[in-house]
């Protein structure tokens, strides 16, 4: 019989969070449950304004130490910027939420918009992985990677770039896993697939001006194939990751777990 009481298990208390794309959607959702169980944060995203408002919000409700960081992922420099201001104490958990969800026809990606693609959602993941790693050492840690269903199955046309970029956050998952698990680091990734943000709400503003009506048609046929017949919401990812970076999951390296509303069932 355990002798851990499950709120042990699930409190971060005492422990440090870094959370990336968190001025909205997931990421949002994620820093609001970390602060719940009691972590201090480190928010991150390019939209200072928005970042500032959830910072707030999340500092007013909890209680607990945010800070709000405005960090252009797509540039190395700027996150070597980040860690350089966390030397004093680095996280303990860290969490690669940020990411860009663009369409392109796969003729017509250029090597600016794909070299812009996989520097957001792939090379600043490698690079905080990086970080996170040299700076923590033999004390370890968790990093949580936030895949896409799109990186196993081509839902739409228009995003392979896409797929591509976050299939390699799986594999970056699974070697990270292996190679340092010995030194005390859980890595796991999770693989959203019908998740409503504020980034899908974008994306389906954009077909609609475009009159992309075969984007239409897809999501109609989309959600059909849901067994649960509707899209998730950005709290129900959270709490998977929560899972994740909390003592529940202390046996939990280099999985990759689908929160997808059973999606890939069909």
């Amino acid at each position: 019989m355990s002798s851990t009481p499950l709120t042990e298990l699930i409190s971060l208390k005492g422990r440090k969070a870094l959370v990336t794309g968190a001025a909205s959607g997931i990421g949002s959702s994620v820093s609001e449950r970390f602060a719940e169980a009691g972590a201090s944060l480190v928010l991150v995203d390019i939209n200072e304004s928005s970042l500032t408002s959830v910072a707030s919000a999340i500092r007013d409700r909890y209680g607990v130490e945010v800070e709000a960081k405005k960090v252009d992922m797509s540039k190395k420099r700027e996150i070597d910027e980040l860690w350089s201001g966390l030397k004093e104490r680095a996280p303990d958990i860290m969490v690669n939420n940020a990411g860009i969800y663009e369409f392109r026809d796969f003729l017509e990606v250029d090597e600016d918009f794909l070299e812009r693609t996989l520097n957001v959602n792939l090379k600043s993941v490698f690079y905080m992985c990086q970080h996170m790693v040299r700076t923590r050492g033999d004390r370890g840690g968790v990093i949580v990677n936030v895949s896409s269903i799109e990186a196993v199955i081509h839902l739409v046309k228009g995003l392979t770039h896409y797929g591509v970029s976050k299939i390699g956050l799986v594999a970056l998952t699974r070697a990270l896993a292996r190679e340092y698990g010995g030194k005390g680091f859980r890595v796991n990734a999770v693989m959203p697939g019908g998740i409503h943000t504020p980034g899908t709400d974008k994306v389906r503003n954009e077909a609609l001006k475009r009159l992309q009506l075969g984007f239409f048609i897809t999501g109609v046929n989309f959600i059909s194939r849901i067994p649960l017949k509707r899209l998730g919401e950005p709290d129900e990812v959270a709490r998977v990751i929560l899972f994740l970076a909390s003592d529940l999951s202390s046996y939990v390296n280099g999985s990759v777990l689908v929160v997808d509303g059973g999606y890939l069932t069909d």
